[in-house]
């Protein structure tokens, strides 16, 4: 069977599509941050308690990693995100006038910021076209067969060139509520998968989807 996987990846996006109520580039870099190993919802409740004390960078950026214990814990590794958030935003002031930057390169070097992260901030805050793999989508895009790769970022650099620029975007969020929904990594459910026609895994896991 021919593969078209360009119209693989749209059924995943229209199927879990995933909106994004805060596009500041500011919080959208800290929320990512603090996203890191952890669940969706830790990050919302450690988000919305961090802003609705502190606003902007300029206010963060003057505390002391303490002042956030509290406030982020739910997140977890909370005194290590906590160092991080307070140095990116003296980072942001002294090197950028207080701005998050809309290139790759120059947020990468911002600490704890890796590819995943600086290229959700790229495509939800500054509209440009970004491929954030994490674990989801670089498990679920070799378990699809898309790719055969060890690392996110091989994941990252393969799919660039078998999907179209415009769905690299939408395409992070869409596979990790794909990715929590029904390809989930242990116990996937093969039987209600959509894709399940044309995946080669479904075999390994046809009696394990239950």
């Amino acid at each position: 069977m021919q593969r078209d996987i360009k119209k693989e990846a749209e059924k995943i996006i229209n199927m879990f599509p995933r909106s994004n109520s805060e596009t500041d580039p500011f919080k959208v870099l800290i929320e990512t941050v603090l996203s890191q190993r952890t669940k969706d919802e830790n990050t919302e409740k450690a988000s919305k308690s961090l802003f609705s004390r502190y606003t902007n960078v300029f206010e963060i950026s003057k505390l002391n990693p303490q002042d956030l214990y509290d406030l982020i814990k739910p997140a977890g590794m909370y005194k290590q995100k906590s160092e991080r958030i307070i140095n990116i935003s003296k980072i942001l002031i002294e090197k950028y006038n207080g701005k998050v930057p809309d290139e790759l390169e120059e947020l990468i070097e911002l600490p704890g910021v890796g590819r995943k992260t600086a290229n959700i901030v790229l495509y939800v805050s500054f509209g440009k076209e970004a491929l954030a793999v994490d674990t989801h989508v670089h498990r679920i895009s070799n378990r699809l067969g898309w790719v055969k790769t060890k690392t996110p970022e091989e994941t990252e650099e393969q799919l660039k060139k078998i999907i179209p620029s415009e769905l690299w975007g939408p395409l992070n969020g869409s596979m990790v509520n794909f990715g929590q929904k029904i390809c989930k990594p242990i116990s996937p459910k093969c039987d209600e998968c959509f894709l399940n026609e044309v995946c080669p895994a479904k075999q390994i896991y046809k009696n394990k989807s239950r």
